[in-house]
């Protein structure tokens, strides 16, 4: 029958001790005594031995990390409000569609803003000539491209 012996023994601990001394890392402690890695650092920690001054600050708490990353999106909105605070009002006059179209005579040289209700006799696309690279024509890409993009927008 097998019996169980001790991990650490006093010899170990001893061995544990000097190697620690001598500034060898945890993994060549471990591969020294025969132990893992884990044990080693485990023993050291109910030693309370410990390498170099512990640090200035201590760790900051799961709290203030949560603040901190919660700060991020704060500071991106501080940035794209000072942005938006220097852009010029936006004109609220009505978009001639003069080239309105069906969706089957949409294309890349149409403005594709939807006219109307889908399914409603009268729907329709812009079809106005849109700006280069875009979907929408210049007054139609000002409506979708606002700031405050949850601001209501009145289509036609």
């Amino acid at each position: 029958m097998l019996t169980h012996l001790p991990t650490w023994t006093t010899d170990r601990v001893e061995l544990l001790k000097s190697h620690f001394e001598a500034g060898l890392t945890c993994r060549e402690i471990a591969a020294s005594i025969g132990v893992s890695r884990n044990a080693v650092i485990g023993k050291l920690a109910r030693l309370q031995l410990t390498r170099g001054p512990a640090r200035a600050e201590p760790r900051p708490t799961k709290a203030a990390r949560e603040r901190s990353r919660k700060s991020i999106p704060r500071l991106q909105y501080q940035i794209l409000q000072a942005v938006y605070e220097n852009a010029q009002p936006l004109q609220e006059e009505p978009i001639a569609s003069e080239r309105r179209c069906s969706l089957f005579e949409l294309s890349n040289e149409r403005c594709r803003w939807p006219i109307s209700t889908p399914g409603a006799e009268d729907f329709c696309f812009c079809g106005n000539t849109p700006i280069e690279g875009m979907p929408y024509c210049s007054g139609h890409h000002r409506l979708a491209y606002r700031p405050g993009s949850r601001q209501r927008v009145v289509r036609g």
